[in-house]
């Protein structure tokens, strides 16, 4: 499983950074794919994750490693779809941001046992979730100060000025989600991997 995993990020990540339609859109992109990787591996001993969250982080590096060769106001197949204006996959991008650090959240906290109850649980998954987007739209506007123009294709906004804030929608959206959809088969996994 684990060597499966690396290869699919390596290759992705390959063919990710072969002819970019630009290099440091790629960079910023990817960079948190990389991030996620190497803590990944550095972890992998010490506090190993269930499969399926595994399995989710691949997602959501593949879906940064696509944004970051088209940049994401560019990925095919997005444009004008369900008759948008824009280009879309960022949305897609932003809804993961949600979703998958739902599940890791949900997961750090149930094996740390911080919080019981899954009331304030989740409340705390869904805040964390929401802390987490918004400090990456911070980022993305400290990039554009420090860089400019070309930092455009980062942001992605392409025009739309709510896009900051349809971004964290979606990725409180992408939390929701995740806990009801998969708190139920996220909690037997668990199970396997802690014995209890």
């Amino acid at each position: 499983m684990k060597s499966l995993w690396i290869v699919i990020f390596i290759t992705v990540l390959i063919w990710s950074g072969i002819s970019p339609k630009d290099q440091f859109t790629w960079f910023l992109e990817v960079l948190p794919a990389l991030i996620a990787g190497v803590l990944l591996l550095v972890t992998y001993n010490s506090f190993r994750l269930t499969s399926m969250l595994y399995f989710f982080i691949l997602l959501h590096c593949i879906v940064l490693m696509i944004g970051g060769h088209y940049t994401y106001a560019e990925v095919p197949f997005f444009d004008g779809l369900f008759g948008a204006e824009r280009n879309n996959y960022d949305k897609v991008g932003h809804l993961f941001q949600g979703f998958v650090p739902a599940l890791l959240a949900r997961e750090i906290l149930i094996r740390k046992n911080v919080v019981n109850g899954n009331v304030w649980r989740n409340v705390i998954i869904v805040s964390i979730c929401l802390a987490f987007s918004a400090f990456y739209e911070l980022i993305e506007w400290w990039v554009a100060l420090m860089s400019g123009e070309d930092a455009e294709a980062f942001l992605g906004t392409q025009g739309y000025v709510w896009d900051t804030q349809s971004d964290m929608g979606l990725a409180l959206l992408g939390a929701i989600f995740s806990l009801l959809l998969l708190s139920k088969i996220h909690n037997r996994q668990l199970k396997k991997v802690t014995g209890n």
